[in-house]
């Protein structure tokens, strides 16, 4: 919270090019001159605690914060528009324009601008950058990916989506003057997670949920659902236009890992000038950025895993506008935190230069269901035939670990260890220590006895006590297997190569560790549950069973392509 060194201007009002006022504080030092100002826009509202937290440590740093409430939420005026719409819809590139350039112009502002906010509000940081303000000297988004479906992989995320839509309903609410639902993220998030959640993740159909649950948001949350295979986002389209440094920071458990897509863009597509000044961090983390510490989940990975978010920023800052030898003048552009070796180490590029892409094999002698089965994972090819079977319900799915909030983080597997519908593959414990730093593929050969159903994989690492935590995960819907911009429903019981994209991963596994890959086909409320029928899933209320088959032969060589990079020094 804000101590006695800080002052804080509340309320201070913008008033955008069409009229409408925004409203934002301003945290400053009023005993030094004037600052750079680094500038948050939410829809989370700005009093907050952690944004009053982060606000007063970037200024205790020697910045101008300001966070601004986003148009029609909270302390602002105007009609709100999510993310989750096109992002033409919304005024959010003129808003985020113009908000730069009033903060360049504050008293406590230098003139000079940078950007923070993780989630939704890099969401609104990259709807800036396509505006290129001139004040905008550098700039630092996390926890955002390039596009939707690099967070969604076309499928509905139910108990994210559910949760979100009703905690952002709360402020809706209450600007409409309603009565008949929490008025507040902290009251709605109490009240989802002790009695909606276990009712409406389970709803059918899912558009049928009744209006006074998301109140206000209920038609755009409608045409989200119809709408999970398709991209809003589209930030590729800005990596061109972007005219200054940027810093991109995000987690090996953060399901916005699409944000290493924006770097690669940013390397690729952006200006040639400007390709060897942007930064990329990937630490041990999740998606909260209150919590960037050593021990999110069952392991601690050190003292070098603490940091903080403020910290982050203010050290890209002291470097990018600042000019202060910091050290990041030295460092590679890469920074990666390598679970298990526990520290950090500098890359000149992503994908690591030196990758060497490596198939393991599924393998079994026809019983891989559970861990107890008979699956593992080889560097051999098969050179026999192969397969697995399991029975996909999705009247009992798989249910996923994750964190209460419907965000993934680390987690012990062995609740789902008695799943049959569960194939398991590993390998033999390592001899020695292998580096996995990475994009991952899935090559997956299988079949279905439904027109649609899906197919999950999730990596994990299985410690030498036997403790197993999952890595990374993916997930495909076979109507999607060419391509999002058309459906190919199955000819029953035909084998299909189907090309699973995971999140990446960065781990070493060390000798007597092994690899663990999980096969199923759901992963809920993670991901929404396949009704195995071929009918929109936000309208059906059937629910069929699908028989799977896995295949491992040697025409159809199921495998995933393991990132190894040779063992390596820190440089």
């Amino acid at each position: 919270m804000p101590n006695s060194k800080i002052s804080i201007i509340r309320d201070a009002e913008l008033t955008t090019r069409d009229g409408t006022i925004l409203r934002a504080d301003v945290y400053h030092n009023p005993d030094i001159a004037p600052q750079p100002a680094l500038v948050c826009r939410t829809p989370y509202n700005k009093l907050t605690p952690r944004y009053q937290a982060d606000a007063t440590a970037i200024a205790n740093a020697g910045y101008t914060a300001v966070v601004q409430d986003m148009r029609g939420r909270y302390a602002s005026d105007g009609e709100y528009i999510w993310m989750w719409r096109d992002k033409n819809e919304s005024t959010d590139i003129e808003d985020g324009y113009d908000t730069i350039e009033w903060a360049a112009n504050l008293p406590q502002s230098d003139g000079r601008v940078g950007t923070w906010g993780h989630s939704n509000a890099s969401w609104a940081i990259w709807m800036t950058l396509h505006a290129s303000p001139p004040s905008l000297t550098a700039a630092l988004a996390s926890g955002i990916s390039m596009d939707l479906l690099d967070i969604t992989f076309g499928v509905w995320e139910t108990g994210r989506r559910l949760e979100w839509t009703y905690m952002m309903a709360a402020d809706v609410r209450r600007r409409e003057g309603r009565t008949d639902g929490p008025l507040t993220p902290i009251e709605a998030t109490h009240r989802w997670n002790a009695v909606e959640r276990s009712k409406y993740i389970w709803w059918l159909p899912l558009d049928e949920i009744p209006e006074k649950v998301f109140a206000g948001l209920t038609d755009q949350y409608q045409t989200f659902l119809r709408n999970t295979d398709k991209d809003f986002m589209r930030f590729d389209e800005a990596h061109p236009e972007v005219e200054v440094p940027m810093m991109q920071i995000t987690g090996w458990w953060d399901r916005l890992i699409g944000t290493i897509d924006n770097y690669q863009g940013l390397i690729e597509n952006g200006k040639p000038e400007l390709r060897n000044q942007h930064r990329l961090i990937v630490g041990p983390w999740g998606h909260d950025a209150t919590n960037y510490s050593s021990n999110i989940g069952p392991i601690d990975y050190g003292e070098a895993a603490n940091t903080t978010y403020p910290a982050l920023i203010t050290r890209w800052y002291d470097f990018a506008l600042k000019g202060i030898e910091n050290g990041m003048a030295q460092e590679k552009p890469v920074q990666l935190f390598v679970l298990n070796r526990n520290e950090w180490v500098g890359a000149d590029a992503w994908p690591l230069p030196e990758t060497q892409y490596t198939p393991l094999y599924l393998r079994s002698n026809g019983g891989a269901n559970t861990v107890d089965g008979d699956g593992y994972l080889s560097f051999d090819a098969p050179i026999r035939g192969g397969t697995d079977r399991f029975t996909y319900d999705p009247r009992d799915p798989v249910m996923s670990l994750m964190h209460q909030n419907s965000q993934s983080i680390p987690m012990d597997q062995s609740p789902n260890d008695h799943r049959q519908d569960v194939l398991v593959y590993e390998t033999e414990p390592l001899p020695e220590d292998v580096d996995v730093i990475g994009p991952l593929q899935l090559k997956l050969w299988a079949s279905t006895d439904a027109p649609e159903t899906d197919f999950t994989a999730k990596l994990a690492i299985v410690h030498e006590d036997g403790l197993c935590v999952n890595l990374t995960y993916g997930i495909i819907r076979t109507s999607h297997r060419e391509g999002y911009d058309r459906t190919a429903y199955n000819p029953p019981n035909s084998p299909q190569l189907y090309d699973i994209k995971l999140n990446p991963v960065g781990c070493r596994f060390l000798a007597g560790q092994r690899i663990r890959l999980y096969i199923s086909s759901s992963d809920f409320p993670n991901f929404d549950r396949n009704h195995n029928t071929g009918k929109p899933y936000y309208s059906d209320t059937e629910l069929r069973s699908a028989d799977q088959t896995i295949f491992h032969t040697q025409d159809m060589p199921s495998h995933i392509l393991l990132p190894i990079i040779p063992i390596f020094q820190n440089p």
